[in-house]
């Protein structure tokens, strides 16, 4: 049982995309690149935090904002329609969640650089909501770039 989970809701686990796995692997992690990738699959919220994250590490505040924006509503959308009701268990331990997470932590660091608290604080609420443990788990595969 998830550690926060007093509720008994079930974790919510997305399906896997082997084919946006498959087309990240095989491009460089330019801005263009993974622009192409997002045109290829729009819905999925791993293609778009990759490029937010593109975004971040070209120290390009704005458009990570707005990536990790896009990538945290399609993230918001393969989660209900997984089944997720807006409260539950999302665990990091499940590869195929780690986009929506991902999006989710893009964005507070995105909204922490334009000064935007309360979204800060409410993200920071969703993402230990969804497991407890993920944001330290991104923070350390991704906040040093």
């Amino acid at each position: 049982m998830h550690p926060q989970n007093l509720l008994s809701i079930p974790p919510t686990l997305l399906e896997a995309e082997p084919e946006v796995l498959d087309d990240l692997s095989h491009l460089p992690a330019t801005l263009p690149a993974l622009e192409a990738i997002v045109a290829k699959h729009p819905a999925s919220s791993l293609a778009w935090a990759e490029l937010a994250q593109q975004a971040r590490r070209e120290k390009q505040t704005i458009q990570a904002y707005a990536y990790a924006r896009v990538g945290y509503h399609r993230g918001l959308d393969a989660l209900r329609k997984a089944g997720w009701r807006g409260q539950g268990p999302v665990p990091w331990s499940h590869e195929p969640n780690r986009g929506v997470l991902k999006s989710f932590w893009l964005l507070q660091q995105a909204a922490a650089a334009i000064g935007e608290t309360d979204e800060v604080d409410r993200l920071g609420a969703l993402l230990r909501d969804a497991d407890p443990n993920a944001g330290a788990a991104i923070a350390s595969e991704l906040g040093g770039d």
